[in-house]
């Protein structure tokens, strides 16, 4: 039996007595939530509406790095192509609001502007992708489901490109927030709660899951899935079922991503992004709960100082992941929580 991840929402052993480092790693994760809530909750009172929508994006980014942590950290599958899941969100939300707001049919079926249907709209539609996607992929191994996953991505985002009714290359415009019953969403400082609690819920299923008999079996299918098999459980419906959550998540962050911005384009269905969504996770620790929260702090903030100095603020990202692959191999979070080895 292998051990349940550390990095999980509880910070005690089953016996009740606290590791010193877990003390440490539970002041770190609290001390990052704190941050995260209460640097918008000050921009909103000093009347920055800016930073509160930048606090926005760092949480949307760090949703969409927990789907992908799930797959990449827990699971071990190195996917290239979560870009197609957080555009695919994207393009739900823009397109529901694009026929909701000049009252047209898709498919027989009205628009919608209510996030509640959008969410679901694209919770279904990336977990069928994944679905799809997964039951070829995870067929294979190695290299080979990289690009098998890059491929399907490059897939989605050449068929958005080339559809002109949704604006293909220039994009869709969501001309209006999509509304939440009893929420006021163009509300800056709402729409960022919302979020938030969206984030929460997003890391507590991780957590869930891990501390689990499907987490335990899809750590075991990462480390050592012949022993698993011999076990009786079969690797790949746990793996396949892993991928099609990941998406999941990382395809509602694309939604509300979508309604940030007030836009959606085949951008968020780039490599580029699957490679920035990857660079999130390992700078805040692959396999760490809240990995994907600091990594996104860290890359949001890098873009928005250092890109207001310089067009190559790359550059200094790259510095910066080079030290975190060759002197903090567990991540921020592994660099400032400390703590056992993942895996």
């Amino acid at each position: 039996m292998t051990e349940p991840p550390h990095d999980t929402f509880p910070v005690l052993e089953r016996s009740g007595a606290p590791r010193p480092w877990r003390h440490r790693q539970g002041l770190v994760q609290l001390g990052l939530l704190a941050l995260t809530l209460l640097a918008p909750l000050l921009a909103h009172l000093l009347g920055e509406a800016y930073y509160v929508n930048l606090a926005t994006r760092i949480v949307l980014v760090a949703m969409a790095g927990v789907g992908l942590n799930l797959a990449l950290g827990y699971g071990g599958m190195i996917s290239f192509g979560h870009a197609a899941y957080f555009g695919v969100g994207g393009y739900a939300a823009g397109i529901s609001a694009y026929h909701a707001f000049d009252g047209s049919l898709l498919m027989g079926l009205p628009g919608s502007d209510d996030m509640l249907v959008i969410w679901l709209v694209a919770l279904l539609a990336c977990g069928l992708l994944a679905l799809v996607i997964g039951a070829v992929s995870l067929r294979t191994g190695g290299v080979y489901f990289i690009m098998i996953t890059l491929a399907f991505a490059q897939m989605v985002y050449y068929f958005a490109n080339s559809w002109p009714s949704y604006g293909g290359q220039d994009g869709l415009p969501i001309y209006l927030r999509n509304g939440l019953p009893m929420v006021d969403s163009q509300d800056p400082l709402s729409f960022f709660l919302i979020c938030f609690a969206l984030l929460l819920l997003a890391m507590a299923i991780t957590s869930r899951l891990m501390a689990s008999r499907f987490g335990a079996a899809l750590t075991m299918a990462r480390l050592n899935e012949t022993r698993l098999a011999t076990a009786g459980i079969s690797p790949y419906p746990i793996r396949l079922t892993a991928f099609v959550i990941s998406a999941m998540i990382t395809g509602l962050a694309g939604a509300l991503y979508a309604d940030l911005n007030g836009f959606v384009s085949p951008a968020m269905l780039s490599w580029h992004m699957s490679g920035e969504l990857m660079v999130i996770v390992i700078l805040g620790g692959v396999g760490r709960l809240y990995g994907p929260l600091a990594g996104a702090i860290v890359y949001v903030l890098m873009e928005t100082l250092l890109g207001g100095l310089t067009e190559y603020w790359q550059f200094f990202l790259g510095l910066v992941l080079l030290g975190v692959v060759l002197f903090a191999r567990q991540g921020v979070i592994g660099w400032l929580a400390g703590g056992e080895p993942h895996g």
